[in-house]
């Protein structure tokens, strides 16, 4: 098995080491001073308590998922290689021969953060990052996930994480390659099918037994998510991409056109939060948290993508509106407790830095230094990764702090938001949440 190459990122030596990727075109670093020197010593404690690809004997000491396991961590180290003058192309393809090897060994979904396809589409990223023109490494993926979207009516999630748009944002990634444009068709005719379409626009309604205990114990049976990872919003952003690149585009257009309709009508009279995380008819909606998965930063930042893709000025303009009202949230009704990607503090940061590298936004820039400046002092000596730990829920939904090296919740996921806020490689990673085109 390819091993790391040598990992010497302490904080006195930065001041020496070069960093590949200055002329990578319109990206560029958004810190500077002593907070750049702050963001880029995290990452070289991060990638320094990183663990090594399993051994083949010891496959089960790692997760192997996208969200949580090797097959985001895989994805790090491309853009530890990227941006560093260090050889982490190796350790990069460690981590998805780890993955595969676990997915042909165990039976596992299409889930896009846990399952197959998450897998197959941190491989497809790795190869373009780093061997572009190399043989095609998930081919046979996309027969598989064909034959998957040939079944009709679809019984399954549609959501990000695990459903629909999930299985659409890894053909997007493949785009044109293999059978990636007939799979993103299916996914858009699966989408039609199961739409709701209301007084109100078109929607999809949530199935609470889809997912685990700590989900199901904070909703009802059956509801109407708003946000990314589960939601509509997340559906939006697909289908904008969609259409950018005329796939599916006659009916994936009026999808979005009402979905766009349905979104914008589940917004909250004043207060700090603009959305609910959910809606459903016998319980009153209210603002929820700032984060991607749920709230207003996430949903700006799909309907950005969207506005963008499709051409639709007035989305841009709401998108930019929602997102300078999330940037001004005091901090104390924000709900962010650590720094992950999907609910914390660097996943709002590299929010607000995407969406300010998209518009030119200085309130945005402001609020992406601020959540920066945050994760950095959420660091605890007591966290393996980094000094960063994760605020998970357990199956009761309690919050359990835990040592997590992963992409979602975890270090992988910051390292990679603030190599994007201190280098100038462009974190094109983030199309897998939905934010970028």
């Amino acid at each position: 098995m390819p091993r790391k190459g040598p990992r010497s990122l302490a904080y006195r030596s930065w001041p020496g080491r070069t960093l590949k990727g200055s002329d990578s075109g319109a990206w560029r670093p958004l810190l500077e001073g002593s907070l750049r020197e702050r963001a880029l010593e995290a990452v070289g404690l991060i990638a320094d308590a990183l663990p090594d690809p399993p051994d083949p004997k010891d496959d089960g000491a790692l997760d192997w998922s996208f969200a949580g396991g090797s097959a985001g961590l895989a994805v790090l180290c491309t853009y530890l290689s990227r941006s560093l003058d260090e050889p982490y192309e190796g350790t990069a393809e460690g981590f998805l021969d780890h993955a595969g090897r676990s997915i042909e060994a165990e039976p596992t979904g299409h889930s896009l953060y846990e399952g197959f396809t998450g897998v197959a589409l941190a491989t497809e990223h790795v190869h373009r990052q780093l061997s572009p023109e190399g043989e095609d490494p998930t081919e046979e993926v996309d027969s598989v996930l064909a034959e998957t979207l040939s079944r009709s009516p679809w019984e399954g999630p549609y959501d990000l994480i695990g459903g629909l748009t999930g299985i659409g944002i890894y053909a997007l990634e493949r785009f044109p390659r293999g059978d990636s444009v007939q799979c993103l068709a299916a996914v858009i005719e699966r989408l039609a099918e199961t739409a709701e379409q209301n007084h109100a626009g078109i929607t999809w309604v949530t199935d609470s037994r889809w997912f685990g205990p700590s989900y199901r114990v904070n909703h009802p049976e059956r509801f109407r998510d708003v946000g990314v990872a589960h939601g509509v919003a997340g559906v939006i952003a697909l289908l904008g991409r969609a259409i950018a690149r005329d796939v599916a585009a006659d009916v994936a257009r009026p999808l979005l056109e009402g979905a766009v309709d349905w979104l914008l009508g589940q917004k909250l009279p004043g207060g700090s939060g603009a959305f609910p995380a959910w809606v459903d008819p016998d319980v009153a909606p209210s603002p929820t948290r700032s984060a991607w998965c749920y709230g207003d930063p996430g949903v700006s930042a799909a309907l950005l993508v969207a506005g963008r893709a499709a051409g639709e000025p007035s989305w841009e303009r709401e998108a930019l509106d929602l997102a300078r009202m999330a940037a001004l949230r005091p901090v104390e009704e924000t709900g962010v407790v650590d720094a992950g990607l999907c609910h914390g503090a660097a996943g709002l940061a590299h929010l607000f830095n995407r969406m300010h590298r998209s518009t030119g936004d200085p309130v945005l820039a402001d609020a992406a230094r601020s959540w920066f400046q945050r994760t950095l002092d959420m660091r605890d000596p007591a966290g393996r990764y980094g000094g960063f730990r994760a605020g998970n829920a357990d199956d009761d939904g309690n919050r359990v702090w835990e040592d997590d090296p992963g992409f979602l919740t975890g270090a992988a996921g910051i390292a990679l938001a603030l190599l994007a806020a201190a280098t100038p490689v462009e974190p094109e990673w983030d199309r897998v949440m939905a934010v970028s085109g």
